[in-house]
């Protein structure tokens, strides 16, 4: 009796190390390696799709050529690629995310339909999603007490860590011809000049993490939030598209050194947001604190002038503009100015942190909506944070802090100092009063 094949559904999980889902099939018998071209997907931003398509091309390349791409809705295409082989299982790695998730559950609906599984198997995280929850089960809310948790059940989950698998007999059928350009017909060297926080393949991204770890790392906690030196790991794009698993970072970290621990707690922030819209699916959009539903935001005409000048940075506050600068050039902001710029958006200009958020997916190319929209809420005092309202970032404090010597801010904003660069759009002092007393006009509701 013939072994019949399986298939594993590659989506963030771009890599063959620390793979589940692949040691799973590989362990049952042929394999055939699938990435669909998700219509989904078509509303990220160029730079992000540029970088995806070099990922196919270098896990191809990996893969010797055997890496099938189809284009289509997964519940049509998955099915029908199954069918192709005789294939009964499809591996993939678990996804909690809301688009995931009914996105899996209607494509495992369908297989079942005509006789296929969808086996899933691991996540992109330490701990998945409902893991870490309180003695009577019920979730966290705040990140302190979660993470305290989270230690303690994560030395019970399995971790996923384990080499590529050897000897696979892969299967391939007709797929997209990846080519130069990839699938979207976009070039990496031209759609993304700043190649300085990016890695294709796995091999990088490990490559990155040793050299972070073997020097930076020590210092974690002191530089990471500096923007003008390279203080922070660079990995977030690559975490993001699971060209490594934080489980293979996590087993290099050494337990009790300060900045270590610092760089462990970034790694449970993930979870911790993932967790949050596991449960809460609404609040990717929608205000996580519903007593806050009614502070008053600004969306008139003035409004959309104001966040036309905040998205082509010319806010007249040089870190601002310089975060804003940089994130259009090269697909990447460093995460203390994204905190700045954030709370600039929201309590300086009144603008909905919705705005602010689905620019940010529009064009990071680490883009992941749980970090991102959950780290807006943060921001904006709507989301986990037990009281948000009274941060308020003062954007020339910040800048003389973490950029004391100012090269983060010539470096983006060139013409800072000349007649060319504009005056501030607002004065700070009085738009944080402002800002208090919406906040304290809906707590008062």
């Amino acid at each position: 009796m013939s072994i019949r094949p399986s298939v594993v559904w590659f989506r963030r999980d771009l890599r063959l190390e620390d793979h589940a889902a692949l040691q799973r099939a590989a362990a049952d018998g042929p394999v055939l390696a699938l990435f669909v071209i998700d219509p989904a997907f078509d509303s990220a931003g160029e730079r992000r799709r540029a970088v995806l398509s070099e990922m196919l091309r270098r896990l191809d390349a990996q893969l010797e050529g055997n890496l099938v791409v189809r284009r289509g809705a997964p519940i049509a295409v998955v099915p029908e690629v199954a069918a192709a082989i005789g294939a009964t299982d499809v591996h993939v790695t678990r996804d909690y995310a809301p688009y995931g998730h009914a996105r899996d559950a209607a494509v495992s609906a369908a297989l079942r339909a005509t006789g296929h599984r969808l086996v899933g198997s691991g996540s992109s995280l330490v701990v998945p999603p409902g893991t870490v929850t309180k003695d009577d089960g019920n979730p966290y809310a705040v990140f302190t007490p979660f993470r305290k948790r989270w230690s303690a059940v994560r030395r019970e989950v399995a971790s996923p860590l384990g080499a590529a698998p050897t000897n696979v007999d892969w299967v391939s059928i007709d797929g997209i011809d990846l080519g130069v350009d990839g699938p979207w017909g976009l070039v990496l060297d031209t759609a993304l000049p700043d190649h300085s926080m990016v890695d294709v393949d796995a091999t990088g991204a490990l490559a990155r993490w040793d050299r972070f770890r073997s020097d930076a790392l020590s210092r974690y906690s002191d530089d990471r939030d500096r923007p003008a030196i390279d203080g922070t790991s660079g990995l977030s794009c690559a975490l993001r598209f699971g060209l490594v698993h934080p489980a293979r970072l996590l087993a290099d970290l050494e337990p009790g050194h300060p900045s270590h621990d610092v760089f462990e707690s970034e790694l449970v922030w993930r979870d911790f947001y993932a967790d949050v819209l596991n449960r809460r699916p609404d609040s990717a959009w929608s205000n996580l604190d519903h007593r806050l539903d009614g502070i008053v935001v600004d969306t008139d005409g003035r409004a959309h002038e104001r966040f036309r000048r905040w998205c082509e940075g010319s806010t007249g506050f040089p870190i601002v503009d310089a975060g804003m600068r940089q994130l259009r050039a090269t697909g990447w902001m460093h995460n203390r100015v994204r905190m700045i710029v954030a709370s600039f958006l929201v309590k300086d200009l009144h603008l909905p942190w919705q705005w602010g958020a689905r620019w940010f997916m529009r064009h990071l190319i680490d883009g992941d909506l749980a970090s991102n929209n959950h780290g807006w809420q943060w921001a904006a005092g709507t989301g986990t944070d037990a009281a948000p309202y009274f941060r308020v970032f003062n954007p020339w404090a910040q800048a003389e802090r973490f950029d004391p010597d100012g090269t983060y801010r010539e470096r983006w904003v060139p013409e800072l100092g000349s007649d060319d660069y504009p005056a501030p759009m607002v004065d700070h002092a009085v738009e944080r009063a402002e800002a208090l007393r919406r906040y304290e006009a809906t707590r008062a509701r």
